[in-house]
């Protein structure tokens, strides 16, 4: 099992783009509320941020999870431990729970930046390795290199989104996934069926759409500065989703959505296309 499928931890409070005073509100909350894995990145700038409210949370650090992820362009020999010392250092940890290659190489072999992973691990900078934005061949290369188990592959995943090739490598590699943009940053809330399912168990469009992803052993990264969404980000395990609902809400993946696209990332790998058929949840 992942580290990501512990209870506790298959909701994680995500720190991008915050900084400074907004970040350390918006963390404090969530640790009220319950959150107790965070998120950020060495892209993101905030890991010095976070690293200075942690000690405010007033939780015991081995009751946290903290993942950081490795910049792209820190993924050469001559500068990837350097990266994640820095990181280290910022965060004001001896470790952090799950270190993360932010981006595949484009297309490239994926076999060097898995190698410094590893190393990293080895020198004990990271109870746990795991990968961000693989795709289905990526992952299994990455089984295939690796002497140890990724404890994540975190992607955009969303129900207007088709992922199912992503859900079938992660059940043939024993990679699970990680789900960010998980409301597709608001587009979700276009589609009446999230509140009309919501009606019945009291929840809002948005936990509607949190609670599918969860219900495919996909485990969650979302943000949010307001308390009152914080909270119904977290309350989730209180009700389930039947089968026919799932199906319901997995037909919209057909509209395949994406966010993260090269466009948007220079270095968005070439992404698995959709599968075919009515898009819904084998």
């Amino acid at each position: 099992m992942s580290i990501y499928q512990t209870s506790c931890f298959q909701r994680t409070f995500g720190t991008y783009p915050l900084e400074g005073e907004y970040l350390k509100h918006a963390v404090l909350m969530a640790a009220e509320v319950g959150y107790r894995a965070f998120d950020t990145a060495q892209w993101y700038g905030n890991e010095a941020a976070l690293g200075a409210v942690l000690p405010d949370l007033g939780i015991d650090r081995d009751d946290l999870l903290i993942t950081t992820k490795v910049h792209p362009e820190n993924m050469g020999p001559d500068k990837f431990i350097a990266s994640v010392e820095q990181s280290l250092r910022d965060l004001k940890v001896d470790s952090v729970g799950v270190l993360l290659l932010h981006w595949p190489p484009n297309d490239n072999p994926v076999e060097p930046s898995l190698t410094l992973l590893q190393e990293a691990h080895r020198k004990g900078y990271a109870r746990h390795i795991g990968v961000s934005n693989y795709t289905t061949k990526q992952m299994h290369d990455a089984v295939q290199h690796l002497d140890v188990s990724l404890a994540i592959n975190q992607v955009e995943f969303h129900p207007l989104l088709d992922q199912r090739r992503l859900l079938a490598a992660a059940s043939e590699t024993d990679i699970p996934l990680a789900s960010y943009c998980s409301i597709a940053r608001g587009e979700v809330f276009k589609y009446p069926v999230f509140a009309e399912i919501g009606k019945s168990y009291g929840k809002n469009a948005a936990q509607v759409a949190l609670r599918w992803i969860l219900q495919q052993d996909v485990s969650l990264n979302t943000m949010s500065t307001k308390r009152a969404n914080i909270e119904a980000n977290f309350d989730l395990m209180n009700f389930a989703l039947s089968s026919q609902e799932m199906a319901e809400i997995a037909k919209l993946t057909a509209v395949n959505y994406r966010i993260s696209n090269a466009k948007v990332v220079p270095y968005a790998p070439t992404w698995d296309a959709p599968m075919r058929g009515n898009g819904l949840v084998d």
